[in-house]
């Protein structure tokens, strides 16, 4: 009998990597591949060191385990931002947002719950922008990157509690299937696997984080700046086991307008989205959620 190997992230290292160099070049091509086909992959990424990931994550369960009527006081102006709790659709799932969090003013209040937050936000921040930075090299339009760097988005960092599914119970889905609403998403967890995304061909790919280890997104955003060549990831969250499951996600929104480079509209990719703002998307979606996929962008702002 033939086995038929499970399809799996590309695992792509992305430490000590110097701008122009050929390991540089070499990676570009590498991640841009990776989030056409799959929209995403697994960064092995060890700036984010084994102890500051360990205090981070070893803070996550005292924190969870604050009173309800302390954790509904994490509140946003902005829809999304704030406390996720429980509810008929998500009764496994709880999740707190930290607004700003590569701003060490705006995390003071949760600085003293989780340790070296701050510091945490940054460094994924970094990852986040080289890889951004080597998609748009690899496109050919790295001299609009200044508008997309780190000055020009915000950094919203959730950390998420997903409760083990009842004893008899497996495969319970705590998440429906979406895509992230952000630019970027970039995701670590704890030793409980649970992350499932979608490949091109409709098949699940349990993702099995490897030590240091991110999944980096691509969201709706960032797909509609790449007139549709990068993928955004349908992903879910599955639970089995008795063990609980932490996981941090940081998320990427760009300030002002987004618009779809000249350079990447031809005849093979006609232009597919108007400029937009991608704040006022979230307050639109959050009003008018239809869908919870990709096609949300696409009603939003689609040609």
């Amino acid at each position: 009998m033939v086995s038929v190997s499970q399809p799996r992230l590309p695992v792509i290292n992305m430490d000590d990597l110097q701008v122009g160099s050929e390991g540089w070049m070499v990676t570009c091509e590498k991640v841009t591949r990776a989030l056409e086909e799959y929209g995403c992959f697994m960064a092995i990424y060890e700036r984010v060191s084994k102890e500051l990931n360990k205090e981070v994550f070893d803070s996550l369960e005292t924190l969870f385990e604050l009173p309800t009527e302390t954790k509904i006081k994490n509140t946003s102006d902005t829809p999304f931002y704030g406390y996720l709790g429980p509810n008929h659709t998500r009764p496994l799932f709880e999740s707190l947002g930290i607004e700003n969090a590569t701003s060490f003013d705006h995390v003071q209040h949760f600085a003293n719950r989780i340790e070296n937050i701050n510091s945490y936000a940054n460094l994924v921040s970094e990852l986040e922008a080289m890889v951004k930075r080597m998609v748009f090299q690899s496109y050919g339009v790295e001299k609009y990157y200044e508008s997309y760097n780190r000055s020009s988005m915000t950094y919203l960092l959730r950390v998420n509690k997903y409760k083990p599914a009842k004893t008899g119970e497996s495969n319970v889905a705590t998440t429906a299937i979406h895509t992230d609403k952000s630019f970027f998403t970039i995701l670590s967890q704890n030793h409980v696997n649970g992350l499932e995304v979608q490949t091109k061909d409709d098949k699940w790919v349990t993702v099995e984080f490897l030590p240091s280890s991110f999944v980096v997104m691509a969201s709706d955003i960032f797909m509609a700046w790449s007139n549709g060549r990068l993928r955004s990831t349908r992903h879910r969250v599955m639970m089995n086991g008795q063990e609980d499951r932490y996981s941090i996600a940081l998320f990427t929104f760009k300030k002002g307008i987004t618009e779809i480079p000249e350079e990447l509209v031809d005849e093979e990719h006609p232009l597919r989205f108007k400029p937009f703002n991608h704040l006022e998307f979230i307050g639109h979606h959050s009003k008018s959620p239809l869908y919870v996929d990709e096609r949300a962008i696409k009603v939003f702002c689609g040609v």
